[in-house]
């Protein structure tokens, strides 16, 4: 049994933990580039969703897109930040890594657009 086991649930620590998150996401679009172009992304589709008044069905798929886009872009930050603190000099292994954590965030923002062209594509060619 590790100490946190041995710790009684406390509803302020549950809390301050919702900050910790909170700070996270500051850190992530005030360092990260990516992270703000993801969220004017984000806020396009939000933005063309209410306009289009999509379905909820279609919402979920969206939502779970940008949810699983910024979820990935904050471990990516994560894996490269850790990875510069262990060593700022150039290693094969660390470059490795970091390229791993890049692609995890390609593959999900590709499937993010075809997500977002298979809700949106039906939508814009009616209007025509």
């Amino acid at each position: 049994m590790t100490q946190k086991d041995k710790q009684p649930f406390s509803l302020i620590k549950r809390i301050k933990s919702f900050g910790f998150a909170f700070h996270g996401l500051k850190i992530l679009f005030k360092e990260e580039h990516n992270a703000r172009i993801h969220l004017i992304a984000t806020v396009c589709v939000v933005i063309a969703g209410i306009t289009f008044k999509v379905s909820a069905l279609e919402w979920i798929a969206l939502v779970l897109a940008i949810g699983l886009v910024l979820s990935l872009e904050i471990l990516n930050s994560a894996i490269e930040n850790m990875a510069d603190f262990i060593s700022l000099q150039k290693h094969d292994a660390i470059k490795k890594i970091k390229d791993l954590a890049a692609a995890a965030v390609l593959i999900a923002a590709a499937a993010a657009l075809v997500v977002g062209l298979i809700v949106f594509i039906p939508k814009v060619l009616a209007l025509f």
